[in-house]
């Protein structure tokens, strides 16, 4: 009913607003300790009665919006088990923290997550389907909501309508699909070997954002997932800001640039960089030999792309060409979702014009709020002091692979429909990187087992909440603090990828069977 469209459209009204709430406590916490402003002193936060008003109730723990006011506590498996003395030269190289590698079974551990994720592919039937319809409902309610109001004054249920439009369309219905998580149900369109891909028709009636869908495919469900946290990693935050990190430039101005960025990077810095990969790729296949001075894990950003300083910067150019990337990438959503989805107003006597306009400013806010909703869930997944990075690559599916998904991502608050849309789904982001082509609901079911699991075997399983986890991802964006570095040299042999990963296709689950 109207009731159940309302509570889609509210809590990611809500949660925009109080990330404002939560920001402030930041302010404090920064101020009092380092005496130094940083670049959350931008935003204004809401009186807490206002907020708490609105929080959601999980059956077993706090949700986002029922925060504590004090710093939240990351729920974890402790890192340091009961293990016998070490005396040999390879234990010693071991700090205390990494204890549990050492003493970690990886056959047992893969075979055990292994069945698990075998059995909830098995359990994947017609509920699944259902649950995309519950979601896609909620999704198309705040679609037509904004779109039906998008002609009024700019306000906020309009912008927080469209802004849900958007990022569930991406973070939920795009990405499993992506990935192949109904491909064993009859989805219809909801199936890899199609969805979005062939035509700008089959782009702007499935998924039309900025970023073009095959590139996507490449640079996400490939070289992200088979690379977690590895140098071929495109999405090492760590990496990708170094220049910041290791810049002179005062604290404050850095936290400046980070929040430029938050309600922009989609368009700025996402859209170019999984085209980069895309073209990569085609250099590969095409026998095609890059440019001399082009290095492939470079960042490309938008900046960059359009005003290249550094010889890096002009062979980027070379590979990924402006104007291709203008017509390709970016003009699509540009022309459907800013121009022709609005243009209809401009035929309505004597107003149309001032109508159009509340339109496109209504549209233009919904993008910078969703951008923001999507950098707090999405970014914040593989960042933060107490995660791994790797220095080399391992198979798909071994005991390595599955270990190194589990402590280089973290989970968020979930449980429930409302908590998980709020969050994208990308609150299961450790069952999504250890099974990547799950539904939504698998996912929802397979998260307590999994943990149970990773309790067993002492692996550290991390679940925070999700502005704990966006303060710990700015301060590796800024240089406050650095992800940990995996002992790697513990690992099986044998998991090692001495070839590197590879693949057929870049739609669907990887072909490793």
């Amino acid at each position: 009913g109207p009731q159940t469209y309302l509570l889609v459209i509210y809590p990611h009204y809500f949660l925009f607003f109080e990330t404002k709430a939560k920001i402030s406590l930041f302010i404090l916490h920064y101020t009092r300790q380092s005496m130094r402003l940083p670049f959350f002193a931008l935003f204004a936060a809401l009186p807490a009665s206002f907020t708490s008003a609105f929080n959601v109730n999980s059956n077993s723990r706090r949700t986002y919006r029922n925060l504590p006011q004090t710093r939240p506590k990351a729920v974890s498996i402790p890192l340091e088990k009961n293990s016998p003395a070490q005396t040999s030269s390879e234990a010693d190289t071991v700090s205390k923290r990494d204890n549990w590698v050492y003493n970690l079974d990886y056959d047992v551990f893969a075979k055990d997550v292994s069945d698990l994720g075998k059995k909830l592919l098995k359990e994947t039937n017609e509920d699944d389907v259902e649950h995309l319809k519950k979601i896609l409902g909620w999704r198309d309610a705040a679609a037509i909501i904004g779109v039906t109001s998008m002609w009024m004054a700019p306000n906020p249920i309009t912008v927080a309508a469209l802004s849900t439009w958007t990022y569930a369309s991406w973070t939920m219905i795009a990405h499993h699909t992506c990935h192949g998580g109904y491909n064993r149900v009859n989805a219809g369109k909801y199936n890899s070997r199609g969805f979005a891909l062939g035509s700008i028709l089959r782009r702007v009636s499935d998924w039309c954002d900025w970023m073009l869908p095959e590139a996507w495919n490449i640079e996400h469900n490939r070289l992200h997932h088979y690379h977690l946290g590895e140098s071929l990693d495109p999405d090492l935050v760590e990496r990708n800001l170094e220049f910041l990190r290791s810049s002179d430039t005062p604290m404050p101005a850095k936290y400046a640039q980070v929040a430029a960025l938050m309600p922009i990077w989609k368009w700025f810095y996402y859209a170019p960089n999984t085209f980069k990969e895309l073209q990569i790729a085609k250099y590969k296949s095409e026998g095609k030999n890059l440019p001399a001075a082009f290095n492939p894990e470079e960042a490309v950003t938008l900046k960059s792309l359009f005003s290249p300083q550094s010889e890096g910067e002009k062979a980027m150019s070379e590979v990924v060409k402006p104007i291709d990337f203008v017509a390709k990438v970016l003009s699509p959503f540009i022309l459907s979702r800013l121009l022709l989805l609005p243009a209809p107003l401009l035929l309505i006597p004597g107003i149309g014009g001032t109508l159009f306009a509340h339109a496109i400013v209504n549209l233009l806010l919904a993008e910078m709020i969703t951008n923001i909703h999507g950098f707090i869930t999405i970014v914040t997944n593989h960042a933060g002091e107490d995660l791994y990075k790797f220095d080399d690559e391992v198979k798909p599916k071994t005991g390595s692979f599955y270990v190194r998904q589990v402590v280089s991502s973290v989970n968020y608050a979930a449980g429930t429909d409302p908590i998980d849309f709020s969050h994208g789904w990308l609150n299961y982001q450790i069952e999504h990187h250890v099974w990547p082509d799950l539904s939504m609901l698998q996912y929802q079911r397979g998260a307590p087992q999994l943990k149970a699991i990773c309790e067993k075997h002492g692996v550290p399983y991390i679940q925070e909440n999700v502005f704990e986890r966006l303060r710990k991802t700015i301060d590796i964006m800024v240089g406050r603090s650095s992800m940990m570095v995996f002992p790697t040299h513990l690992e099986p042999k044998k998991d090692k990828a001495s070839r590197g990963v590879t693949w057929k296709r870049t739609n669907g689950a990887i072909d490793e069977d």
